[in-house]
């Protein structure tokens, strides 16, 4: 059985199954073999500022969580980006993305898969990644939380 496998840096690869389909457009990949580097993994991200105070203030929540789930996943995602630049990462080096929405609607994965797609895509790169859909997060106000894990020196 022959696996296709494509580099993706130094520290991994894709693995693709022998019956690839090329022509299939997916924004994933089915498995990313680490060949060296350390784990890096990410706090679940949110629209709030990466430094905010527990418990959550009620100012904050509304000055940052607006009821818009594509507003909320760019904050959260740039949130991301602050944290993997701290670590001398970029979103290439992201191995596995977890999504968590609340109170999903119809159209919602294409819409948030979008924006997260469009931060790995400069670099070419699709991680694997779960998306869920549950019932609430952390807050009342809070559509979606983003975290992730990447490979680094």
């Amino acid at each position: 059985m022959t696996i296709r496998q494509d580099l993706i840096n130094q520290h991994m690869e894709v693995v693709h199954h022998p019956n690839y389909d090329r022509t299939v457009v997916m924004p994933f990949v089915p498995a990313i073999k680490i060949k060296s580097g350390k784990l890096l993994w990410l706090a679940g991200t949110t629209a709030l500022p990466v430094y905010h105070d527990h418990p959550h203030r009620r100012e904050d929540l509304v000055k940052h969580m607006p009821n818009d789930l594509e507003v909320q996943t760019r904050a959260s995602m740039e949130g991301i980006r602050k944290t993997l630049e701290a670590a001398g990462a970029t979103f290439r080096d992201v191995v596995h993305v977890f999504v968590f929405r609340a109170r999903p609607r119809m159209g919602d994965i294409g819409r948030v898969s979008a924006i997260i797609n469009s931060y790995f895509a400069p670099y070419n790169h699709r991680p694997t990644s779960t998306n869920l859909a549950v019932l609430e997060l952390g807050e009342p106000e809070q559509l979606i939380e983003i975290q992730m894990v990447a490979v680094v020196d």
